[in-house]
């Protein structure tokens, strides 16, 4: 008899398994492809020619959506150039002669952010744009502008803190955020560009300072860190856009990721592949991580349903993960490029890559942009399509380059 109803037991959890019911089964595997990648790259592109049609005789740039409408802003938001950028990706991949003159027009606008010393998203603003021009045309006129926007840049660093301050407003004496890793290379190609190394030393310098002071023992980063600026010494540590002063915030481990990842690539020195590593392997292990790879807004947000996701996080660290795979031995750097592939797998499902004609052409949904001030929450955002379409560029031509 009991033999009989270990049978039953046995054969009814069988069952169970094969009608997908059993719990403790793992959920199939999303697959990503080449010519996934390649679709909704024509899509973007065809998203991103709408939205230029309506931005084109405005002057003006998109950043996001509110009130279900477009939100544009002038070439001095941090966002400025990333529109500009995108196009340029898109000309790059179309070859197509409209986007090249689309970007041209809209990188134009931020011509006179080459002077901008008030902010550290300089950075941002003109290698995106200029920066992108650049690379594609080799236009003089563009190096011409980066390096005066690099040296504006450059401006703004304390070489007794030994970092570039990131803001010139609040509480703080001299805000460092680890969102200024990203503006770092702009500092790096303005040496390669100029033979000078001023701006190289003083992106190594702050390279270091962050690397020191903005990681906790797991790796995890602060959002900001306050100096004294006569003295150098860190005056306090915490979060502006984060769930708490010791949580976190998700696109700004993101920011870390990308940042050393680039700081290795312009530099070769090893401490900060390390670290990218270490910054990576917090984020893809973290216990907090959905299914789906796309993270909450911050890392320490209550996880369910409720709780906001931040896709432009997950574009920003695709996009990051493939180059380390690359800067890695294949077999550790194996783990890197899967983990992204299932990143851009969630990102380009109906889950987060919006239908035609929804999302004011904006191809990302599910954005944050600051949960604390309840800003831009559960949104597009310009940079979660700028980067999930150089993620998609740059696993292009990893795959290509492995055939």
């Amino acid at each position: 008899r009991k033999l009989t109803i270990i049978f039953l037991i046995s054969w009814l959890l069988t069952i169970a398994s094969v009608a997908g019911i059993n719990h403790c089964s793992r959920p199939a595997e999303k697959t990503f492809s080449r010519q996934i990648a390649i679709d909704r790259l024509q899509e973007i592109a065809d998203k991103a020619w709408k939205m230029y049609e309506v931005v084109k005789d405005t002057n003006l740039l998109p950043r996001t959506v509110r009130d279900d409408k477009l939100k544009l802003v002038s070439a001095s938001d941090w966002t400025a150039g990333f529109f500009p950028g995108l196009l340029w990706y898109l000309y790059g991949f179309t070859s197509d002669e409209k986007f090249l003159t689309a970007a041209q027009r809209e990188t134009a606008l931020l011509h006179d952010q080459q002077f901008n010393t008030g902010t550290h998203d300089v950075g941002f603003m003109m290698f995106c744009s200029y920066g992108n021009g650049y690379k594609t045309t080799g236009d003089d006129n563009y190096k011409a502008i980066l390096i005066q926007s690099a040296k504006s840049l450059l401006s703004r660093f304390n070489p007794t803190v030994g970092c570039i301050r990131s803001w010139d407003f609040g509480r703080w004496k001299f805000p460092v955020i680890i969102d200024n890793m990203m503006n770092l290379e702009l500092l790096f190609w303005a040496t390669k560009e100029t033979g000078d190394s001023s701006f190289y030393r003083a992106a190594i310098s702050h390279a270091d300072r962050t690397l020191q002071n903005h990681f906790r023992a797991d790796f995890s980063s602060y959002h900001v860190v306050d100096y004294d600026p006569q003295t150098g010494k860190v005056i306090a540590k915490g979060t502006h856009q984060g769930l708490s002063d010791s949580s976190a915030w998700a696109r700004g481990q993101c920011w870390g990721l990308y940042g050393f990842t680039m700081a290795y690539r312009e530099t070769k020195r090893p401490a900060y592949l390390r670290q990218a590593e270490k910054i990576a392997d917090y984020l893809i292990h973290h216990k907090n991580l959905p299914e789906d790879k796309i993270p909450y807004w911050d890392y320490d947000a209550p996880a369910g349903e409720k709780t906001a996701r931040d896709a432009s996080a997950a574009a920003i660290m695709a996009s990051a993960l493939l180059e380390l795979s690359q800067l890695l031995p294949a077999k550790v750097g194996e783990k890197y490029f899967r983990h992204a592939e299932r990143i851009l797998s969630s990102l380009a499902s109906d889950d987060y890559f919006a239908g035609k004609d929804e999302n004011q052409n904006f191809a990302i949904k599910n954005c944050v942009g600051s949960m604390p001030t309840n800003s831009e929450v559960d949104v597009p955002l310009i940079y979660a399509d700028y980067y999930f379409t150089e993620a998609l560029l740059r696993y292009l031509r990893i795959k290509e380059k492995a055939e």
